[in-house]
């Protein structure tokens, strides 16, 4: 009898990543296991490292660094995240972490006992620890720190990612931000960028005599964009309130007041769609001048960006996903309608009624992009439709894109003899708006008759369209001169300046939707 020897069946790519999955899973879980056993243990012994209150750390790895010649043989203490360990026997090398980066440290049980460096042997990647020593460079030339003693100053119970790899997958950078922050040092870059971002812009508005203000994020009237809100409940007032769209009609308020020069920075909320440039909360900084138009609020952007990239990246020329930027002013100016026939739209020099606009729509299959019913769309509509359409994405260099439609701009001054169009701009950067700025309209007559014509928008199913503010209204019927006003996207600001393709990218915690096993 002749016995035929079968070949095992070869596991699938799958199950092979399955399988490691699993192996990886299991590793995890001893390690979490056996770390918490090491716990357990130092509480035992009456050590346990999270009774510990305070360390004294006077130097950062960074400043260690930058300063080594002046520090060479001085006593420090630095303190963060242990991230690597390498046993030589009587003597080990280990990398901290702190919030400027990583610095060596030579231990040794010659110079710390041979009580202590056993429990150092201990220590786990992850854990924080806190090292009193001299600095000095080793034979290798890498500057560091000769321990003289170490302490455990609290205990990571979970180990880190696989150092080689790192925390790459992309939604779990999102979810577990903290992780993110400790893995990928780009990240931790952004952060840090983001906030000397923030910190110039405020510098720079403080110096031509902008005061900040705080304004209500809660509201009964979500008004000041044409945007969905969020709605919530006062269960002490009985009253619906919204999460603020924008922080205009506040603004104004201040302006009204004599204030003559006011920010804010901060929150704004719209319930919409997510995706890699927009989220439901997101940063804006929205201001407001006294006595000037939107030629002063273009002067304004442009050198307000070209500062803070200069001061950020170290010049008005930034490169964002490949294509090099250039946020010196001046930036160009050209009309929504020049744009859109620059770029093979309909000409709307040519277009002058309603009833000619729909056509225009259906001949360029603008019907689709319409967010109205196309007999309810005005030439307006029809017009920002066919520039998002053949414009938007084009203006990759800074860009102002001026003078808008009446009826999509209802917050916003005329043109002098021309009534179909008003005195407003978007920037554009990368074909993404980051900013909108307006003459703004004090006329409290025009103004309330403008609320009026969007409550008819909303009645036929706008449900974006502005809401009327009556005390808003009874401000400037107390008089508001004339304003300039903008608001600037700050998460997309950052985006450009951080060469971030997501706007998640730039947000510690963005919103996303609960995990489910």
């Amino acid at each position: 009898m002749v016995y035929e020897e079968k070949a095992a069946p070869e596991n699938t790519e799958a199950e092979h990543q399955k399988m490691k999955e699993e192996s990886e899973e299991q590793d995890y879980s001893e390690q979490a296991r056996i770390r918490r056993e090491k716990l357990a243990s130092l509480q035992k012994e009456g050590n346990d490292p999270f009774n510990r209150t305070t360390f004294d750390q006077t130097h950062h790895s960074a400043e260690i660094k930058e300063r080594f010649e002046a520090l060479e043989g001085t006593d420090v203490s630095i303190a963060g995240r242990l991230m690597s360990f390498r046993s030589m026997g009587k003597a080990s090398f280990a990398d901290v972490q702190d919030r400027d980066g990583r610095i060596q440290s030579y231990i040794s049980v010659t110079d710390i006992g041979a009580e202590a460096y056993a429990e150092v042997k201990t220590y786990d990647i992850g854990d924080f620890v806190g090292i009193k020593g001299k600095v000095f460079k080793t034979r290798r030339g890498e500057i560091s720190v000769h321990a003289a003693s170490i302490t455990l100053l609290a205990k990571g119970l979970e180990p880190l990612p696989e150092k080689h790899h790192g925390l790459q997958d992309t939604e779990m950078r999102y979810r577990r931000r903290y992780l993110d922050l400790v893995m990928n040092r780009r990240s931790f870059e952004t952060f840090r960028k983001r906030a000397e971002i923030i910190s110039t812009i405020r510098s720079f508005l403080d110096a031509k005599g902008f005061i900040e203000v705080e304004t209500p994020v809660l509201s009964a009237i979500a008004s000041g964009a044409a945007a969905r809100p969020f709605v919530t409940q006062s269960n002490a007032l009985n009253l619906r309130l919204h999460l603020r769209i924008a922080t205009e009609l506040y603004l104004k308020r201040c302006i009204v007041g004599g204030m003559e020069r006011v920010y804010e920075l901060g929150k704004d909320f719209r319930n919409e769609g997510v995706d890699t440039r927009h989220n439901p909360e997101f940063t804006m900084l929205e201001l407001y001048q006294a006595y000037t138009d939107y030629h002063g609020m273009m002067e304004l952007c442009e050198t307000l960006a070209a500062e803070t990239a200069r001061a950020v990246c170290g010049s008005t020329k930034v490169a964002y996903q490949g294509t090099e930027l250039e946020f010196a002013a001046p930036w160009r100016r050209i009309t929504m309608p020049d744009a859109i026939t620059e770029y093979g739209g309909p000409d709307f020099s040519r277009i002058r009624s309603d009833e000619d606009a729909r056509k225009t729509a259906q001949d360029y299959h603008l019907v689709d992009t319409l967010k109205k019913n196309l007999p309810d769309c005005s030439r307006g509509d029809i017009m920002n439709a066919a520039f998002e359409k053949f414009a938007e994405e084009k203006l990759i260099q800074p860009a102002f894109v001026i003078d808008y439609p009446t009826d999509i701009s209802p917050l916003t001054k005329q043109k002098p003899g021309n009534p179909d169009m008003t005195e407003r701009f978007e920037a554009f950067v990368y074909g993404r708006e980051l900013a909108n700025a307006y003459s703004e309209l004090n006329d409290p007559i025009v103004q309330l008759n403008r609320f009026r014509r969007q409550a008819r928008e909303r009645e036929l199913g706008d449900d974006e369209a502005y809401r009327l503010d009556e005390d808003f209204i009874s401000s400037l019927e107390i008089g508001m001169p004339p304003t300039g006003g903008m608001g600037i996207g700050i998460d997309r600001l950052v985006m450009f300046l951080t060469d971030s393709a997501s706007i998640r990218d730039v947000i510690l915690f963005p919103v996303l939707k609960p995990m489910h096993d």
